[in-house]
């Protein structure tokens, strides 16, 4: 397929359903990607795969182009930076294995963020947020945000992070995820192609940027989300420049959790930009 066609093609190549944080079931995540014009889509998870083969049949069903994914939490310079991992095998006992140790590190990050918000005055809170998480197995922040919001603490998801479970309020919690080599590590031995989702959310010095490049181009890294849902237009720009100066593949993606939660729907991000090899180049 020519570099022209490929750009026409509506891909997003980064999503979440109930089997992580988001809000629609995976067949439903297809449905609405389908729905809304997406010709090639991505589930990817919060280190959990467990959503791939319904969000794959229900693709298949449809006619629509599926992508197996995964959204890998790393540690970097005291950031949680996220990986994604496209074109995987979900029966590959490396990932397999990787994505389970993490997912044992979330439930004591989840019972020590409780206790942080009962510290400060908000008592119950894990238990409200095991009542939005479908996944008895994921308990994340975006959970503990959606019950602080239906118990009427903060107006919105956003501002609960802001006031509390981002890095210097009650509710946030040091957690040491997968280092950067592993994570891109368990994505190539997958057969996937390894992603920096979504750069502009990291509060890194440029210095650090540029080190967290370095490292995840040697772990074998190739790809990096240039459209986001969280860019902004300028956003978008400045890491166009960076995939330029880096040689690596772009990436579109919504990032969609849920209609009420998300600021892009699924299919409805910015194009590329039209001179940026396409990540989806690689599964097409």
């Amino acid at each position: 397929m020519k570099l022209a066609e490929l750009h026409a093609l509506n891909a997003d190549l980064h999503c979440h359903s109930t089997v992580s944080d988001g809000w629609l079931e995976p067949a439903g995540v297809v449905a609405r990607a389908k729905a809304n014009g997406v010709e090639l889509l991505a589930l990817t998870d919060h280190d959990e795969l467990g959503g791939l083969g319904i969000a794959a049949a229900a693709a298949a069903e449809l006619g629509l182009r599926f992508v197996p994914g995964v959204e890998v939490s790393v540690s970097f310079a005291d950031e949680t930076i996220h990986v994604v991992g496209l074109g995987i095998d979900p029966q590959d006992p490396g990932i397999v294995a990787g994505l389970q140790q993490i997912r044992m590190g979330r439930d004591a990050r989840a019972a020590r963020i409780g206790q942080a918000l009962a510290d400060a005055g908000i008592p119950g809170a894990l238990e409200g947020a095991r009542r939005f998480a479908r996944n008895p197995a994921l308990v994340s922040r975006a959970h503990f945000a959606r019950h602080l919001v239906a118990s009427g603490v903060m107006p919105d998801v956003r501002t609960v992070f802001e006031h509390y479970l981002v890095r210097g309020k009650p509710g946030f919690v040091d957690h040491e995820w997968a280092s950067l080599e592993d994570a891109v590590g368990w994505i190539r031995g997958a057969g996937g192609v390894a992603v920096i989702a979504h750069p502009a959310r990291y509060r890194l010095s440029n210095a650090d940027m540029e080190r967290l490049l370095d490292r995840f181009i040697a772990a074998g890294g190739e790809a990096i989300e240039v459209v986001s849902g969280a860019h902004s237009e300028d956003e978008m720009r400045r890491f166009a420049t960076v995939a330029r100066r880096r040689g690596l593949l772009a990436s579109r993606a919504s990032d969609f959790h849920g209609e009420n939660e998300s600021p892009v729907d699924l299919g409805r991000c910015n194009p590329l930009p039209s001179d940026l090899t396409p990540v989806w180049s690689r599964f097409i």
